[in-house]
């Protein structure tokens, strides 16, 4: 095969699997991504229980499962996980994450837009930061919608990552100025120059490349057949664990971001 094709059959969908298994090497190393204290654990605990209830043994979905942090936490609560994600070294190291806990959670190769999974498998179907990165959003709500047996739940954790607001803009500036002036701590890196160029360019073409507003999202979910969608975005106790991990203005920003947490439930 020619490099001119092989570069033409390398569309959106494969850069962004491609970023993500980059990224699986320093995933785990940053606040937001994986748990850092007992509090921001037992803040989790508190959402997924506010809006799926114990698992009970329950089947649950992870989908874009990353390094298993999600996982981890709805097995700490009783669900019978299923992990997937399309990144080989993320799921490497999700599964030896699970053997060095003694955790059963199963981590399997999939596509999230078309998990490739059996009609109404399971009870929960859990995503965290993974909307803002769909190619087609709706078609993936409808394979969630799918998967999922009749009175089973949706639970979406993203955000809007493109509109920022002035109050986060001047804490980040702080952030910035007050590492450069080494008045307050610097933030770990965890990605080239490169990556991060990367990642904009993919952010920038994606279908929420305006940023993923979680009224925007709602919409989508009722439209692929959702019913009792319902947004929160009362995260503050998650927000104010993680901030623990970042100097001040860092944390201050990321309690001023549009993030949210949006259930539905399958008819």
């Amino acid at each position: 095969m020619s490099d001119a094709l092989d570069r033409q059959n390398y569309n959106l969908r494969d850069e962004i699997k491609a970023y993500w298994s980059a990224r699986a090497a320093t995933f785990d190393l940053s606040p937001g991504h994986e748990i850092f204290s007992e509090d921001e654990r037992a803040a989790w605990h508190r959402l997924f229980l506010k809006h799926l209830g114990p698992g009970n043994g329950r089947a649950a979905l992870d989908l874009a499962s990353g390094t298993g942090v999600i996982s981890h936490l709805l097995d700490d609560l009783g669900f019978k996980v299923q992990g997937l994600d399309w990144a080989e070294p993320m799921l490497e190291r999700a599964r030896e994450k699970a053997r060095a806990r003694g955790r059963t959670i199963r981590f399997d190769v999939g596509d999230a837009e078309n998990t490739m999974e059996p009609d109404g498998r399971y009870d929960a179907v859990v995503t965290r930061h993974l909307v803002w990165t769909l190619v087609d959003p709706a078609a993936a709500f409808r394979e969630w919608l799918r998967v999922l047996k009749p009175g089973g739940t949706l639970l979406v954790v993203d955000g809007d990552f493109v509109n920022t607001t002035a109050l986060e803009r001047l804490f980040s500036k702080l952030s910035v100025w007050g590492q450069r002036l080494r008045l307050v701590a610097a933030e770990t890196a965890v990605g080239t120059p490169q990556m991060m160029e990367t990642h904009r360019s993919i952010l920038s073409r994606v279908h929420f490349s305006s940023g993923a507003r979680a009224k925007d999202v709602a919409t989508l979910l009722s439209d692929a057949g959702f019913a009792h969608v319902r947004i929160d975005t009362d995260l503050r106790d998650i927000h104010r664990s993680q901030a623990k991990n970042w100097n001040l203005f860092k944390g201050l920003a990321r309690q001023s971001q549009h993030r949210y947490a949006i259930r539905a439930t399958k008819p």
